[in-house]
């Protein structure tokens, strides 16, 4: 008899990492593998380079805090998106669905829940999401990664799991990063990230830095979308719009990483053993939620914050210069971590909760 699995979750690769972590696994162990996602965001981009899963594309309203126009908008997409996933998932008849969470996951945990489906949502951040927190009650297991996450959920979905990491990245190869950058092994290399839709501010102030930050490190610079600035050709500096596959290589040759906060890329960092400056997103960009989780790695050890109101050229300078001098010290902060079996976890609740 045909196994089943819908996946589901997208607007930023945080809402879509784990997706494409475990996805391989149920079609290796020969499930049918469907996805619903938005019609233009990123998940579309990443799930396309998997082979053997369908992607349907569904109509998706944004999850606001703020006033907007859109927002009178917003509940005729989603209920237009709660009527499609309601039709796709009566086509594909599903044993479970699997969410990552973000505003496209929410018409589909609807749908599921109208169409009997049990589901299984995964919450990175230290607190619930927005979509997440509308679609728990559709939802029959919650898992969390950071152990404090379980303090915010219903006591009988809950459950902590840890990070879930892919497992590509630690196949990378120091010697291709070398060849994709052109830079040498004599110098320390600093990658900066900021996120995948890029981060105008850090962008500048790398760039207003870029000859002092120089002297330090070699710099590959993931800037985002139409954010690279072809004027700027030094010795020593790359620009990429966004990475996929070559991102565990220049890991590979990466001794720092200067990123924002979101969970799985952190975690990712952390089970990698980099040393990082996080500069998370501000209260007046985002729910706070990236905040949090950098003073949660902090105090553990293997991170240090620089907040966005204080980013400047000269803070961000003197914030890697003293990461460059401290990082054996986070190093082995970060040696006492062990990446979690999480993966395996998050493939046999999802086993487990199938219809």
């Amino acid at each position: 008899m045909e196994k089943r699995i819908i996946f589901t979750g997208g607007g930023t690769a945080g809402h879509v990492m784990v997706n494409v972590a475990i996805i391989p696994e149920f079609i290796k162990d020969g499930w049918t593998v469907d996805y619903i996602g938005s019609k233009a965001g990123i998940e579309r981009e990443l799930i396309s380079s998997i082979d053997q899963v369908t992607y349907h594309p569904i109509s998706t309203g944004k999850l606001r805090r703020y006033f907007s126009k859109e927002n009178f908008k917003d509940p005729f997409k989603v209920l237009k998106g709660t009527m499609q996933a309601h039709r796709i998932i009566g086509q594909k008849k599903p044993a479970v669905i699997f969410s990552k969470g973000g505003f496209v996951s929410v018409p589909v945990l609807i749908a599921a829940r109208m169409r009997g489906i049990p589901a299984v949502i995964h919450e990175s951040d230290f607190t619930p999401g927005l979509a997440n927190k509308i679609a728990i009650p559709f939802a029959k297991k919650v898992l969390a990664t950071f152990p404090e996450t379980t303090k915010y959920l219903p006591e009988k979905k809950a459950k902590w799991i840890g990070a879930v990491v892919r497992d590509e990245l630690f196949t990378g190869e120091q010697k291709r990063g070398y060849q994709i950058t052109g830079f040498n092994r004599g110098k320390n290399v600093l990658l900066i990230m900021g996120g995948s839709a890029g981060s105008k501010r850090m962008n500048q102030a790398v760039r207003e830095g870029l000859d002092q930050l120089l002297r330090q490190f070699q710099i590959i610079h993931i800037c985002g979308k139409d954010n690279i600035d072809e004027s700027i050709k030094q010795e020593g500096y790359v620009q990429y719009e966004y990475v996929q596959d070559e991102l565990k290589d220049l890991l590979a040759i990466s001794d720092i990483v200067c990123s924002r906060a979101g969970a799985n890329a952190i975690f990712e960092f952390l089970a990698l053993h980099k040393p990082m400056l996080l500069i998370p997103l501000s209260r007046h960009a985002s729910r706070g939620d990236q905040i949090v989780n950098a003073e949660s790695f902090e105090k553990q050890g293997y991170a240090k914050v620089l907040e966005e109101e204080d980013l400047t050229t000269e803070s961000l300078v003197e914030a890697l210069g003293n990461i460059r001098k401290d990082k054996m010290a986070i190093k082995e902060q970060m040696n006492q971590y062990r990446s979690s079996e999480a993966k395996q976890s998050v493939i046999d609740i999802i086993q487990q909760t199938a219809k």
